[in-house]
């Protein structure tokens, strides 16, 4: 794995645009960052694809359990939404996606390490799916990637069309966020091309009849994908009704265990010392010296703080941390130049489907991360 050095393309800001892609420079900002790339091998690449099926096939083991122990608590999931979720994992409601993010410097002796599953409302899907392809082919056209995301979700989506009965479906986020509603009409697009008839409402306009979800229309929804989190949803009046309604959920409420942090310490009870894992306990350090604590709900890195030798290197402000915090050994992120890369291996349908890769100039990653495109280079010789 190395940091490759470009000149990016003289009207870039034109050919991301052209492909629905308009966030690139937020508030002056750069995200997107075609100034370098990361190179991998195909050894590689297979390392991290097996990894992730790895780390996805013990997740799931890991909800199993959560569900059969009720350690619910833990999680700060209400009561009331026990039998949900308990209801949608005995039923197999289909999930369409998540994104790990991952630790790796390539090292042949390393194993990828598992920093989180952002498994309920990943975003970067669209920039890891098309627009980093779209760049490798203009800009190496003979080049490689590890990018199968649109062709999986498609796929994936066809699958679920069966399992809805062609009822449909609706797709919501909040109308005023840019990132989240890109990344919603894509996937929307994507069940379209797998003969999906589908709808869009922001969450905003989303009612209630009394005993059914409505759109603007009082039509009833019957199936919902939403680009909202389980945890918002779940303290909200809103919130309340899915209790009552026989709509289907798309991320399925069984993610609420998926997405929260407290998930790490499961699995590394029920995994311990795995090397794709880190050690990782909920609401104390258990000694450990040199470690990153985490909110067990948070989004984009917030209420971060990275101890080593028992003193705090770095940390990041936030609303987050009420429900409690996670304590994960530290593992420092590998250092490019004063780049701090992660990488973002997206699961679609259950299987790796390719990998997306965020910066920062520190080793917290947060809002302020780049999206940096990658390829696979052969190795010397071959």
């Amino acid at each position: 794995m190395e940091r490759q050095l470009l000149t990016p393309r003289p009207d870039w800001q034109a050919r991301v645009e052209v492909l629905g892609f308009y966030f690139h420079t937020p508030e002056g900002k750069t995200y997107w960052d075609e100034s370098a790339c990361y190179t991998f091998t195909h050894e590689q690449i297979e390392v991290l694809e097996n990894a992730s099926n790895k780390l996805h096939r013990m997740c799931l083991k890991a909800v199993d359990y959560v569900i059969s122990e009720n350690l619910f608590a833990q999680f700060h999931i209400p009561t009331s939404f026990i039998p949900l979720i308990k209801s949608s994992w005995q039923r197999e409601t289909p999930s369409i996606y998540g994104r790990f993010d991952l630790s790796w410097n390539g090292d042949a002796g390393s194993s990828p390490k598992m920093l989180e599953y952002n498994a309920d409302t990943p975003t970067s899907l669209l920039e890891a799916s098309v627009i980093q392809w779209y760049w490798l082919k203009e800009c190496f056209p003979e080049g490689d990637q590890f990018n199968t995301i649109h062709e999986r979700l498609i796929y994936w989506w066809k699958q679920i069309k069966v399992w809805l009965k062609n009822e449909g479906l609706h797709f919501s986020a909040l109308d005023n966020n840019t990132e989240d509603y890109t990344n919603l009409t894509y996937l929307q697009d994507c069940a379209q091309q797998a003969g999906i008839k589908t709808n869009y409402i922001a969450v905003e306009d989303i009612g209630w009849n009394g005993t059914e979800f409505t759109n603007l229309q009082e039509e009833k929804i019957a199936a919902l994908f939403k680009l909202y989190p389980w945890e918002w949803i779940m303290h909200e009046d809103f919130g309340q009704h899915i209790l009552k309604a026989d709509t289907v959920w798309i991320e399925p409420p069984w993610k609420m265990i998926l997405s929260n942090k407290a998930i790490l310490p499961i699995l590394w009870k029920l995994f311990p010392d795995h090397p794709n894992l880190l050690e990782c306990y909920l609401g104390e350090s258990r000694g450990m010296s040199d470690y990153i604590r985490k909110p067990i709900l948070s989004r984009e890195g917030a209420n971060v703080t990275l101890v080593e030798k028992g003193a705090v290197q770095a940390e990041t402000g936030g609303e987050y941390g009420e429900e409690g915090f996670v304590f994960q050994k530290l593992h420092k992120l590998p250092e490019f130049d004063g780049n701090y890369p992660v990488i973002g291996s997206w699961i679609i349908g259950g299987k790796a489907s390719g990998i997306g890769i965020r910066e920062s100039a520190s080793p917290i990653t947060d809002n302020l991360s780049r999206f940096v495109p990658h390829r696979i280079i052969p190795l010397v010789g071959t």
